[in-house]
């Protein structure tokens, strides 16, 4: 399955969700995110691009994917991003790019030195561990696309009914 294919497979079930534990943000309709490209020198990937292009911004039951937009005050994406990288104690390598928190200070993020063809795979960092080697970082996902199906999705579905009633 083409990843665009599998990014419209992935938000129509995202758009099953109730209001009551859904928030989509608006459309990007800039060059924003290409812009943030440049000014990290990375690329990000298709999948990313396209769903962050449908919606600034996602939040299932309190899994949030951030936004890209100076409204969001320290929570977008190129601040979190800097703030990682350059003012933390323990800094991410400057490849890695976090998209969503976990509420404890540590991130899910996409790993952009494994871009290929599009697509890399997703990291959880820890923030208060010290890697010896980045090859210990825990790969999460093959792609961004399938981390919404399952950290979003298939995980919020394990407590919570489509119209946002916990189950019994």
């Amino acid at each position: 399955m083409k990843i665009i294919d599998k990014c419209n497979q992935i938000l129509n079930e995202l758009y099953k969700f109730s209001s009551e534990v859904l928030y989509l943000g608006d459309n990007i309709l800039d060059s924003r995110l290409e812009n943030l490209e440049q000014k990290i020198g990375l690329k990000l990937p298709q999948d990313f691009k396209y769903i962050l292009k449908k919606h600034n911004g996602i939040t299932l039951a309190g899994t949030e994917i951030y936004g890209l937009s100076e409204n969001f005050r320290g929570n977008s994406l190129d601040e979190i991003y800097n703030f990682e990288h350059r003012e933390v104690e323990n800094p991410m390598p400057i490849f890695f790019f976090p998209f969503s928190p976990d509420g404890q200070g540590n991130h899910y993020c996409l790993d952009l030195s494994k871009l290929n063809e599009n697509i890399c795979p997703i990291v959880f960092w820890q923030w208060d561990f010290e890697y010896e080697n980045i090859e210990e970082v825990e790969v999460c996902n093959t792609n961004f696309a399938e981390w919404i199906g399952e950290v979003m999705i298939d995980w919020t579905l394990q407590n919570y009914n489509y119209d946002g009633t916990e189950k019994l």
